[in-house]
């Protein structure tokens, strides 16, 4: 039986209060959540559509609207990828401006799920007490709570790139931890990547080397060697990426980076995220690499560090010292300059903004 999205789930509870009506939920919300409760609202009208917004990574933030028909598929295929029945316990602590924490509000409603929300910040689960069988976080979140990761028993990650360094710190945790792969328009991921070894995942460890697709998505690349994606259940058109990857199989690929990062160096393209993963074993700082213009190489490889305070200087010779001692890099992957922010421009879901990142130094 298809679920109706107009309806929400017996077993549905919201900060541990259930509801009898749509009325009382939008009640309920409207005492603790504008945002919630304005997007609950949209969700429980008559409109067969909702409209987001897009995160603005890659571009200017833009509203698109999702159908509610497909919204609740990517729920339903949410639930069943990682065996979330009713009356799952849920921490919702990301923005619900955003995709990503609306479906968080979307799953507890159409699954019968137990969902509490703290408000969004760096630090989520500094105050929570529970434990829960399931929440999602930005890679910021999940960095600033190594400590209290035995809170969560199934973790997605998303709106970032978790780094090498990152990831050796929870190979060990009992979490199940693993990386998304979506977009607005799929309504969140329609491919995910497990990241530590310790964990169990269905009954076995399930540590990948690659993004798996979720049942009823198609992927294949196209002649830029980006991902394709044909996901009939959340979406009516076929979308084209920017993303440049590798199929490993035709439900398996590897992320390589975006074609618009793309750095054209003497000739030789190089892929700034795969830069970014070698040079996370070196720095601790928060940092990006891109391409500046270079009448010799048409664009040059240049480093930018979010530091801030007057050891700068000596922070640039020592860190030069270490690539130049690493192994991981090669000299075509060397940044040429290495510049520095006090603090990076960010969406409102903490991507880095490059682009405007780097118009602050006028390079």
């Amino acid at each position: 039986m298809k679920p109706n999205q107009t309806k929400f789930h017996k077993s549905f509870q919201l900060n541990g209060y259930s509801f009898a009506s749509v009325d009382e939920i939008l009640a309920y919300t409207s005492g603790f959540s504008d945002e919630i409760y304005q997007f609950l609202e949209s969700w429980f009208s008559s409109d067969k559509s909702i409209s987001v917004q897009t995160s603005g990574s890659t571009g200017a933030p833009k509203p698109i609207l999702l159908k509610k028909e497909f919204v609740v598929n990517s729920a339903v295929a949410t639930g069943l990828y990682f065996d979330l029945q009713e009356n799952t316990t849920a921490l919702l602590c990301l923005p619900t401006k955003y995709i990503a924490g609306k479906l968080m509000l979307i799953r507890a409603i159409t699954l019968g799920w137990h969902l509490d929300v703290v408000a969004p910040s760096s630090y989520p689960l500094e105050k929570v007490v529970k434990v829960y069988d399931f929440s999602a976080m930005v890679p910021l979140q999940l960095e600033n709570s190594l400590s209290n990761l035995y809170k969560i028993k199934i973790l997605i990650v998303g709106g970032g790139v978790v780094s090498k360094e990152l990831k050796t710190k929870i190979q060990d945790v009992s979490t199940a931890i693993f990386a998304t792969y979506g977009m607005t328009e799929t309504i969140t991921h329609i491919a995910v990547k497990m990241l530590n070894n310790s964990s169990t995942f269905k009954g076995a460890i399930r540590k990948q080397l690659f993004y798996e697709a979720l049942p009823n998505v198609a992927i294949y690349i196209d002649n830029r060697n980006c991902l394709v994606i044909n996901a009939p259940k959340v979406s009516d058109e076929i979308i084209f990426t920017n993303d440049v990857v590798q199929l490993i199989s035709n439900t398996q690929f590897e992320w390589l980076g975006r074609s618009d990062t793309v750095i054209n160096s003497g000739g030789i393209k190089l892929h700034p995220e795969i830069i970014e993963e070698k040079l996370s074993e070196i720095i601790t700082h928060r940092f990006f690499v891109a391409g500046i213009p270079d009448k010799k190489l048409g664009e040059k490889l240049v480093l930018i560090i979010e530091l801030e305070g007057s050891k700068k200087f000596d922070f640039q010779i020592l860190l030069k010292e270490e690539i130049r001692n690493s192994n991981t890099l090669s000299k075509l992957e060397t940044p040429k300059e290495i510049y520095f922010v006090t603090h990076f421009i960010e969406t409102g879901t903490k991507k880095i903004q490059r682009r405007k990142t780097l118009d602050l130094l006028k390079v």
